[in-house]
């Protein structure tokens, strides 16, 4: 046999062997049966964590005049004011929104009235019955 047809064949030999690893049985078994009860406690050995549920209280309700959340916002973020754009401009402050059951801070910004006797009023939390009720804030 000459030499390059050795090499090809031992080559051949080489890739027919990787190959056959590849179809090799898998390590996974099928399991046909459910997995054993969970070890009961013996003497001297500590209880298994049993899952604690804790019903939690409802923390948003929403009528037509905003909402009412039974935990107060945190105090407002001090925020460092750009400057104005315009002399038009009026800055809106940042405020604390109830969203996905917590509070989120909404950046103040600067905004244009709608008219040059528009006045901004601002959003406000107010206590009532127990909760605090969020009113939007608005042009007046």
């Amino acid at each position: 046999m000459n030499a390059p047809r050795v090499t090809s064949l031992l080559a051949v030999c080489g890739v027919l062997g990787l190959l056959g690893g590849c179809a090799s049985a898998p390590d996974s078994q099928l399991v046909n049966r459910p997995p054993p009860p969970a070890p009961t406690a013996t003497p001297g050995m500590a209880a298994p964590a049993q899952p604690v549920y804790v019903a939690q209280p409802r923390q948003m309700m929403v009528d037509v005049n905003g909402y009412i959340v039974t935990q107060a916002p945190p105090a407002p973020q001090i925020e460092a004011v750009p400057d104005r754009p315009s002399p038009q401009h009026v800055w809106v402050l940042g405020h604390w929104m109830w969203q996905n059951n917590r509070y989120a801070w909404m950046a103040g910004h600067w905004e244009v009235p709608p008219t040059t006797a528009s006045v901004w009023v601002a959003p406000r939390w107010e206590p009532e019955g127990g909760a605090i009720r969020f009113y939007e804030g608005y042009w007046k």
